[in-house]
């Protein structure tokens, strides 16, 4: 699903990945861990393909057997929309849309004809349990109802894979357990692909392997 090599990233003199080595399976759950400054978001986010690396001609990068080296910005752009979906620690839900209009707006932008694309948008709150909540706009929904909502707005395209940077850094604990336990739930029912970067020792130790990342580079 996810082969990486020798990913580096550089900032100036400042080198914030020195050479990371990745191999995830489709339908695996893998968490990364380690202290603030390790590299682990930046990481992400090449894996992501919204940044990348600084030596791209001296790496790999394959996702779900396409090579993001050789593809350019329109091609890539359309992987992304198309193939990865990503939830955040601030859900990043635009404010003047409902829950149902922001969870189309990937669909939207892939083409999707509108009535398909809600059609799919209520199919999935129905799944996350926000049925009663589709016309609602993000302010009249509690912090655990919005993350759920970004959650639909990530599997609206059925990504190839799911990147969550610190999903549940702003939930209460009981909201946090039970978006930890639908990542498993997606992952069993739908066959996604997770990799969650967290400083939540409980979802890190629920996953299928947990990588911890020193000073830029995955010690195990």
């Amino acid at each position: 699903m996810i082969k990486a090599r020798n990913i580096k990233k550089s900032f100036g003199s400042l080198a914030v990945l020195k050479g990371v080595d990745l191999n995830i399976k489709k339908g695996e759950i893998v968490s990364i861990v380690g202290a603030s400054g390790a590299g682990k978001t930046t990481l992400l986010q090449i894996l992501g393909t919204l940044d990348m690396q600084s030596n791209r001609a001296d790496s790999d990068l394959v996702i779900n057997q396409t090579n993001i080296n050789t593809l350019g910005d329109r091609a890539l752009a359309r992987f992304r929309n198309e193939h990865i979906g990503f939830i955040f620690q601030f859900h990043q839900l635009l404010p003047e849309f409902s829950a149902l209009e922001n969870v189309c707006i990937p669909a939207f932008i892939k083409g999707v004809p509108k009535s398909e694309a809600e059609a799919r948008g209520r199919e999935l709150l129905e799944y996350l349990g926000l049925g009663h909540r589709i016309d609602h706009k993000p302010q009249a929904l509690s912090g655990g109802e919005q993350q759920r909502v970004a959650v639909a707005r990530a599997l609206i395209n059925s990504p190839s894979v799911i990147l969550a940077d610190e999903p549940s850094g702003n939930l209460d604990s009981e909201s946090a357990d039970r978006l930890h336990k639908l990542f498993f739930q997606l992952r069993d029912e739908m066959g996604q692909t997770f990799v969650l970067v967290t400083h939540n020792e409980d979802l890190a130790d629920m996953a299928d392997r947990k990588l911890t990342m020193v000073d830029g580079l995955i010690i195990d």
